[in-house]
């Protein structure tokens, strides 16, 4: 009977805390969605209630503050790239490979997506206002250096990737490249980023690859 009673239990606790995380998702793509159609001003927690279908008050309940809301935002779209990336089995690839399949999955996402012009609205946003934001962008940006390196250092040790570059520098490179082709699509929605991707992977393979 009490074996019963937890086994039920439990299952109470699964649904609400799915209800809950599917409730801040929910809440996530709306901030997003109204970020990259309207502006940061624009994301007021009325705002995002309303485009997600809640109300303020739970807005305000799953993130308490702008900061809440940015580290939300963060979180949902590197969770967001890990699940992209572990479908194209990137980590598994060697290391060149794998530096240049992450750089044209973000570049692909970058054309495709709001979401991460809605990233790049938001960051902007927080350094024009020498805002304390900025931290968990720098955090963010970190994160992504740290993975672009391990697959430098990856295709060092096998061979792929020319031994004599510094890998860390070669991952702010990388990251920086990124970024900047990300702030001129803010600045340029019109931009085509097709012949651009191609030509930053052929450029990154030139210029990373080992000569045998």
């Amino acid at each position: 009977m009490f074996q019963m009673i937890d086994r039920s239990a439990m299952r109470v606790r699964r649904t609400q805390a799915e209800r809950r995380e599917d409730s801040e998702r929910g809440l996530v793509r709306a901030a997003i969605s109204v970020t990259a159609e309207h502006g940061v001003s624009a994301a007021t927690f009325e705002a995002i209630g309303q485009r997600g279908g809640y109300s303020r008050s739970l807005v305000t309940r799953r993130f308490g503050s702008k900061q809440g809301l940015i580290d939300a935002v963060i979180s949902y779209l590197h969770d967001r790239r890990t699940v992209l990336a572990a479908e194209l089995g990137i980590d598994q690839m060697p290391g060149l490979d794998a530096l240049l399949a992450d750089t044209d999955l973000y570049l692909r996402s970058l054309s495709e997506k709001g979401e991460l012009k809605a990233y790049f609205m938001l960051l902007s946003a927080a350094v024009a206002d020498a805002s304390s934001l900025r931290t968990a962008f720098a955090a963010s940006h970190e994160q992504v250096r740290t993975r672009l390196r391990g697959y430098v250092q990856k295709g060092q040790a096998e061979g792929c990737i020319r031994s004599d570059l510094d890998a860390d520098a070669a991952a702010l490179m990388v990251g920086s490249l990124q970024l900047g082709l990300s702030m001129q699509l803010l600045v340029d929605p019109t931009m085509n980023l097709d012949p651009i991707r191609k030509t930053t992977l052929a450029t990154l393979r030139l210029s990373f690859e080992a000569r045998r």
